[in-house]
């Protein structure tokens, strides 16, 4: 695989900006990003899959976001560098190599499909109407659910449309969210949950190797493999019948699937190193002054610029080291201790029929339940759950739609020469916000046929499997165009490639396994019925 020529227009050639210094004093510089990231990620996995995992068994199976969060820090790194280097996406680089864009283009939307079900927004018009019903709804309260789904999918939309830059408003309300959402986790665990269970989620993270089996009377128990070989001389059978459960659980550590990528664009939104010359997305209300260039612009490679782009890559790694991975990890924990904690006072939790179906809500139902509080302080503490639930759901809802039309927008933007040869550089938005209308119909058509045929559960574990996929070929060719199209000393140290193939490594394992368990059998049977 190598460049092909004349695909994209060449790089332009100026000098790198200057990196501002960083320091505790200038702390505020740092938001960007990794604090965007966090927000987006603090959603399906954080909120719904961690808190059952931890519900079902116990944190023996932390660990498991453990491996993911670190490894998608290499992930994230290496998109980063690309965009620090050109000011482009890492979607424009993929396109820059053979067999040419158009590949890259089907070969992404394939990757892409998981984005176009809308599962969170459903989940959230869960917890809407538990809010106007004050109780769990059940399944004879499919149409209100339904109809909810369908208002706020369309609602999401609306902050993305003022601020300047759409990257502005996303900073201003991911920002909202982290602190929120993680503030009310944390004053709620250490005010209600035990110390056992704080030492449960909090060690799970390093349990590594411990794994689901089943015992004599087929009921599930976490078992250390290391352990269970030094017992019995053998190493335990794992019990794959939730592997789609679990994968889904590693996609969404973090963050999983494409959405990774999407950490370019926003260093190059954001005005990190070249970006801050080649522009960003404006948006529909105020962006009409912001210009976005259709290629990137590199610099030469003199003892000067090297100098700065040391001072980038510094922020490259505080971003992702210090702000962003503590952050999932907290992320993952604190909704995890809430729901360790009080998932076993709710009736929901008894109810795997109704699990599916109000996933979203069972930790607000235990805190209402739940016997350590007075009647009034159930009532309010439910409430302020589902509000911090709607406050994680629906931003990240909001999040997956400026994804797939940003991602879109600067796929567009630079590989289909007659959008470079139509549009001004500040048209951008033009693209953007008409992929953004075409993705939210679609969405509506996707929430239509899973709440008629499927669950919301099932469209989260439907996304995270696709995501793993897509984030283990991507890896791959991240590590390609990073070695190739980037120059010596810009390049990734054998370190960093080492971590972002074993990001693939890990993803690629999953997928198999869901793969093998899940998806062969059928296709085995359909065969065989030939």
């Amino acid at each position: 695989m190598s460049t092909a020529p004349n695909q994209l227009p060449p790089w332009e050639e100026a000098d790198l900006p200057e990196a501002p210094r960083l320091s505790l004093r200038h702390f505020s510089r740092l938001i960007g990003p990794g604090i965007v990231m966090m927000g987006i990620q603090i959603g399906g996995g954080e909120w719904l899959l961690g808190p059952e995992i931890t519900a079902r068994y116990g944190g023996g199976l932390m660990w498991i976001a453990t491996v993911a969060i670190v490894l998608q820090v290499f992930y994230n790194i290496e998109c980063g560098r690309y965009a620090l280097y050109c000011g482009e996406p890492v979607m424009t680089g993929f396109m820059r190599t053979r067999p040419g864009p158009m590949f890259w283009m089907g070969f992404i939307f394939t990757l892409n499909l998981g984005a176009l079900i809308p599962g969170l927004s459903t989940n959230a018009a869960a917890a809407i109407a538990a809010l106007i019903l004050n109780r769990p709804p059940g399944v004879e309260d499919k149409l209100l659910v339904t109809t909810l789904a369908y208002v706020t999918l369309g609602a999401v939309v609306l902050p993305v449309l003022v601020g300047g830059k759409v990257y502005n408003t996303l900073q201003a309300i991911m920002t909202t969210k982290v602190l929120v959402v993680l503030g009310f986790c944390l004053a709620m665990s250490i005010a209600a949950v035990s110390a056992e269970n704080w030492w449960n989620v909090f060690s799970g993270f390093l349990k590594f190797g411990f794994v689901v089996v089943k015992d004599a009377q087929g009921h599930e128990q976490v078992v250390n493999s290391v352990g269970h070989y030094w017992r019995h001389g053998e190493w335990p059978t794992v019990a794959l019948e939730n592997i789609a459960f679990l994968g889904a659980f590693a996609g969404y550590a973090g963050g999983g699937g494409l959405a990774n990528s999407t950490y370019s664009n926003y260093v190059r939104d954001k005005g990190w190193g070249m970006g801050k010359l080649v522009g960003a997305i404006g948006s529909a209300i105020g962006g009409r002054r912001v210009s976005l260039s259709h290629v990137g612009t590199t610099f030469p490679p003199t003892t000067e610029n090297r100098a700065r782009w040391r001072g980038w890559l510094r922020y490259l790694f505080v971003d992702q080291v210090l702000i962003w991975a503590p952050g999932c990890f907290m992320g993952m924990a604190l909704p995890a201790l809430m729901s360790i904690q009080f998932a076993h006072s709710s009736p929901l939790y008894q109810d795997s029929k109704k699990l599916d179906w109000a996933q979203a809500i069972v930790t607000a139902d235990g805190v209402r339940n739940y016997e350590g509080f007075g009647p009034g302080l159930q009532q309010f503490l439910w409430v302020m759950t589902l509000l911090v639930g709607l406050l994680v759901l629906l931003p990240s809802q909001m999040s997956i739609v400026d994804d797939f039309s940003r991602r879109w927008t600067d796929i567009l933007w630079s590989g289909s020469p007659r959008i470079r040869g139509k549009f001004q550089s500040h048209q951008a938005n033009r693209i953007y916000y008409g992929i953004l209308a075409g993705y939210v119909v679609w969405s509506f058509v996707l929430a239509w046929y899973f709440n008629n045929y499927g669950t919301p559960k099932l469209m989260t574990l439907v996304i995270a499997n696709l995501g793993n996929l897509a984030i283990a070929l991507t890896g791959i060719h991240l590590w390609w165009i990073n070695r190739t199209l980037l120059p010596k000393g810009v390049r990734p140290g054998w370190f960093n490639q080492f971590g972002v193939l074993a990001c693939s490594a890990f993803y690629l394992g999953l997928s198999y396994l869901v793969f093998m368990t899940k998806q062969w059998p059928a296709i085995r049977a359909w065969l065989g019925g030939e």
